[in-house]
C-alpha cells in the first residue's frame, strides 16, 4: 500500500489516515478543539514551520475538516473553525487522550484534565455499544465486510481471540 494511494484503499482507517495521518495535523486538531483559530495563534503554540502549518491547514481545509472564516475585512482576514465533519473527530481524539493519560503521562498524572461542563464533573472518553450501550472490548468484536466492501477484500480469519 503506497502513502499517497491510502485515500483510495477499501478502509476506512486508511482513507482516514490520508488526511489525519500525520503528527503535525492531529497537534492541529487538538489545538482547533481547544480553541485556537488563527495562523499565528497554531504557529506559535506548535512552534511548527509557516510551510508545513500552511499546508496542513489547506489540508484540513480542502477535506472539509476545517473552514476558513473571515473575521475581519480591511485587510481580509480569516480564522480556522472546526466543520461538523471536524467535530465529529472529537470522539477519536478523546480516546487518543485517554491513551495518553494511561500509557504516556508521568508519574504526577496528565497534564490536562476535561471538565464536562453539563455535570461538571472531570470525565474521560468510554467508548460504548451504540445498541446496547456496554463498553467495547476488543476481545469481544468481530470484522465482516460492509456495504461498501468490494467482493475480494481480504479479512483475516478470526478464532475469537485477539492478538
Amino acid at each position: 500500500m503506497r502513502w499517497e494511494e491510502l485515500d483510495r484503499q477499501p478502509c476506512s482507517l486508511a482513507r482516514t489516515l490520508s488526511v489525519l495521518g500525520d503528527r503535525w495535523t492531529l497537534l492541529v486538531i487538538r489545538d482547533c478543539f481547544m480553541g485556537v483559530r488563527r495562523f499565528e495563534q497554531f504557529e506559535a503554540r506548535l512552534g511548527i514551520a509557516r510551510h508545513v502549518l500552511a499546508d496542513r491547514l489547506k489540508k484540513l481545509t480542502e477535506a472539509g475538516v476545517l473552514a476558513k472564516v473571515p473575521y475581519q475585512d480591511r485587510p481580509r482576514r480569516e480564522e480556522y473553525r472546526l466543520t461538523e465533519k471536524g467535530l465529529a473527530l472529537h470522539p477519536a481524539l478523546i480516546a487518543l487522550l485517554d491513551w495518553g493519560d494511561r500509557y504516556m503521562a508521568g508519574p504526577e498524572g496528565p497534564p490536562v484534565q476535561r471538565r464536562h461542563r453539563t455535570c461538571g464533573h472531570v470525565t474521560h472518553g468510554v467508548t460504548v455499544c451504540s445498541e446496547c450501550g456496554e463498553p467495547l472490548d476488543p476481545r469481544e468484536m468481530s470484522v465482516e465486510p460492509g456495504p461498501g466492501a468490494p467482493d475480494d477484500l481480504p479479512l483475516p480469519e478470526r478464532s475469537g481471540k485477539t492478538c
